[in-house]
């Protein structure tokens, strides 16, 4: 039985608004999907839809670490430090915001596929075209258009996978792959190093090349993923039932042939009537007036996570170099080791998501690290830590943020229902990212390069408060989705009464 903080408020008049379709139809595809074993076919998604977080991770390091290159005489480049961590990063978040919402729209009206190539082409251009920048202006264009790729990724992503992968998979699954993108950051904190030795490369080609590996990457993930086909979920819905079938049932051929054993039989049925498409009026009506303590649930894990994050890595070298002398030219070694424990957290815990239960992991991932960097700002604030020490402390912390804020996208992708899933990812994405890239630096900017310990501290604190508080919404309003079809945690606005 559902908890009744899961149910929306109006459940009778959820499916009531006008339905445009070709008709009604009875399917078994999400159950026959949901009891299928990981397979060859499950890495395939993931490797093809999963990996460009890695590009983001790589993305966002890099520039951050070139900044203080791409200032200097001889760069190719007449811009300014500040103008890069400044204008250039909001431009990338106000891309990335509007590229999430743009494309999540486009994502649940055309399909996931068609997008998650479009995104990714998006991106490989204009990071190429960024590689190519010879003035301000164009590097700021750039910036802003390959963040538009890259928000119209995760709406489009997150909800393919979401869609395609088991049920008792699912938690882990999305965990690690929105935790990969500390994979990525790791290479762009130790690429920085590289590409900025100028025993090796020119001045003017270095940073170029940073942004020219980003290309190549992202074009061997798009071969991979023109064979990752579109959700069978969306296709059912939207008209295009016997594709939806004929897609699931090659796949269940293949399992079998790979498992070497039949299939069990699928654990139900569901009638919907299909449509060609969801208007924006529904979608906001079905997420903020149906379902509103999950509407608060999305806003607080996002919000919570982006201001912890921004609390420790917005700062991080500033605080390195002013508080601990450490060489600018040295703080990629240190968040690389911050990057690695921000991945090894949801891979380790992710598996707990599907077992011990979403509730429990998800408070527990926001409090813990909560409580741990109060202690890190108390730590800090009597001065009883040196460079070495903090990062440890801030590993420890990101170890279990990490795994809290993969589930931020987990929880708004499987907590509504399956017409609205794209644009919701889209909506508490750039909802989090708003706060992260631009509310974040206002409050902690001064904070963490006055060279005050007690400033820092506050920005630690304030970091922590709201991961706390984020926590506690989680306890009372998470919904226990563990194991569970994504039409059972929400009913899709085209279910009609189940089938006898």
């Amino acid at each position: 039985m559902a908890q009744p903080s899961e149910e929306p408020d109006d459940a009778a008049d959820i499916a009531a608004p006008g339905h445009s379709g070709t008709g009604t139809i009875t399917t078994s595809v999400p159950a026959r999907l949901d009891r299928l074993p990981w397979s060859r076919w499950h890495w395939m998604i993931v490797i093809g839809l999963g990996t460009v977080w890695i590009l983001d991770g790589l993305e966002v390091t890099t520039v951050g670490n070139i900044a203080g290159r791409l200032s200097e005489s001889g760069s190719g480049l007449p811009i300014t430090s500040a103008q890069v961590t400044g204008l250039g990063a909001a431009l990338y978040v106000a891309g990335a915001c509007s590229g999430a919402l743009f494309f999540g729209w486009l994502t649940d009206k055309f399909g996931r596929r068609k997008l998650f190539m479009v995104t990714l082409a998006v991106y490989l251009g204009a990071t190429a075209m960024t590689a190519l920048s010879f003035s301000p202006w164009w590097f700021f264009v750039f910036r802003f258009l390959t963040g538009f790729g890259i928000g119209g990724e995760y709406a489009a992503i997150n909800s393919a996978i979401d869609e395609l992968i088991p049920s008792k998979y699912r938690g882990r699954v999305d965990l690690i792959i929105n935790g990969s993108y500390w994979l990525g950051a790791i290479g762009g904190a130790l690429l920085s190093i590289l590409a900025l030795n100028t025993d090796i490369f020119p001045k003017d080609v270095g940073w170029r090349l940073t942004f020219a590996l980003g290309v190549v990457l992202g074009f061997v993930i798009l071969l991979v993923r023109r064979h990752v086909p579109e959700s069978p979920r969306w296709q059912f819905i939207h008209g295009h039932g016997d594709e939806a079938e004929g897609l699931v049932t090659d796949v269940e051929k293949g399992v079998e042939t790979e498992k070497g054993e039949k299939l069990p039989p699928p654990a139900g049925e569901i009638t919907i009537h299909e449509r060609k498409s969801v208007g924006f009026g529904l979608i906001a009506k079905t997420v903020f007036a149906h379902y509103p303590k999950r509407a608060v649930l999305g806003l607080s894990l996002f919000i919570g996570q982006a201001f912890l994050y921004n609390a420790i890595t917005f700062g991080f070298g500033a605080i390195l170099t002013k508080f601990y002398d450490v060489q600018s030219g040295h703080t990629g070694y240190y968040f690389a080791v911050i990057a690695a424990g921000n991945f090894i957290g949801p891979l380790v815990l992710g598996k707990l998501f599907d077992t011990v239960g979403r509730r429990v992991m998800i408070a527990g991932t926001y409090i813990l690290p909560g409580i741990l960097l109060f202690i890190t700002a108390w730590l800090f604030d009597r001065g009883s830590l040196n460079a070495t020490t903090l990062t440890a402390c801030w590993c420890v912390v990101l170890f279990f943020a990490s795994a809290g804020a993969s589930s931020a996208y987990l929880t708004v992708s499987e907590v509504f229902p399956m017409e609205t899933r794209a644009m919701a990812i889209a909506f508490f994405y750039a909802i989090g990212t708003a706060a992260g890239g631009i509310s974040g630096p206002l409050v902690f900017a001064d904070l963490t390069e006055s060279g005050v310990p007690g400033d820092t501290a506050l920005a630690f604190s304030i970091g922590a408060g709201l991961m706390c508080a984020a926590g506690l919404v989680a306890a009372f309003l998470a919904v226990d989705a563990e194991g569970r079809g994504l039409e059972d945690i929400a009913k899709p606005l085209s279910q009609t009464e189940k089938a006898a």
